[in-house]
């Protein structure tokens, strides 16, 4: 048995030195990656603005982006503050901390700066504020957070799950950026009326998008091609636009009400979401329960032209 150990171990050290950053092949029983690039598959953030808080301490504007690669929701891990180090090492703690993503995934390569809450009429934008602090030349900001990567799962909550630490340099501000799109994505974006796979094979479709004064009405069509009667959730989707925010407040996604489907039929509703009309270069985000009950697939609908 002894034996037996040392050998996989003498194997796998073979294989990480001569094949470092590449896909390694193991002997049955010992598959595994290594994908290359993976230590940086992570949350990252640049900080927009430094100025005083109101009670006269440190306020700084935070902006996210995803570069996990796959879609992803994170937020400040609970009840740990933000840590702020200067120049000569001195650090203070800051306990006003609102960075996260509202509990929507957010599709990768794609960054945000808030998020809507309540009724979603009330914008949450991130930032960290330091009460005992002031700005400085050369210092940092430290964020522990941690996030769930990859297709919702109901029934594993936890799956996905990496824990990880947002590091800010408060003398680089971003003076302008791009939303929502900060690293473009080969393939993500779908356009409307794209047929999208669902639960039992269900054909998901959008089939009108509606712009109001309040935001947008989504008209939705479900195809059942089975010989039973059944629901295919969606949830509420909520939206990203150019200015960074995503407008939607996240629920359990199959708590919203879904008509159910004949079999060798279709039904169609529709679904709501509060916007401000005078922001453009809107995306859905999009979850369609698919593969098995209560697993959601994500998908970035392209709506800009709509």
């Amino acid at each position: 048995m002894k034996s037996k150990k040392w050998f996989t171990l003498t194997l796998l050290l073979f294989s990480f030195f001569s094949f470092a950053c590449k896909y390694i092949v193991l002997p049955e029983g010992l598959e595994t990656e290594v994908v290359e690039d993976a230590h940086l598959r992570v949350w990252n953030a640049v900080v927009t603005n430094v100025s005083e808080s109101g009670d006269g301490g440190l306020h700084i504007d935070i902006t996210i982006r995803n570069d996990t690669g796959d879609w992803s929701e994170m937020s400040a891990a609970a009840e740990k503050p933000a840590v702020l180090t200067t120049s000569d090492g001195e650090t203070v703690n800051c306990d006003t901390v609102f960075i996260g993503t509202g509990g929507h995934r957010l599709a990768p390569g794609f960054q945000m700066r808030g998020y809507t809450t309540g009724d979603g009429t009330e914008t949450q934008l991130l930032y960290v504020e330091c009460k005992t602090a002031a700005a400085s030349s050369g210092s940092t900001l430290s964020v522990d957070y941690v996030s769930y990567t990859g297709n919702r799962d109901y029934y594993d909550q936890e799956a996905g799950t990496a824990e990880g630490q947002l590091e800010l340099n408060l003398d680089e501000v971003a003076q302008s950026l791009t939303y929502p799109i900060g690293t473009p994505v080969e393939g993500l974006i779908i356009e409307p009326g794209v047929e999208l796979i669902a639960l039992s094979d269900n054909i998901i479709t959008l089939q009108d998008v509606q712009r109001s004064e309040t935001g947008f009405q989504f008209t939705w069509q479900n195809f059942n091609p089975t010989n039973f009667a059944l629901k295919t959730h969606i949830g509420i989707p909520p939206v990203i636009g150019a200015d960074g925010i995503i407008y939607g407040v996240f629920e359990t996604l199959d708590l919203s009400s879904v008509p159910i489907t004949p079999a060798n039929d279709k039904a169609q509703w529709t679904t709501e979401v509060i916007a401000p009309p005078d922001i453009q270069g809107f995306y859905i985000l999009l979850s369609v329960e698919s593969k098995k009950p209560r697993t959601y697939v994500n998908y970035a609908v392209d709506i800009q032209a709509e």
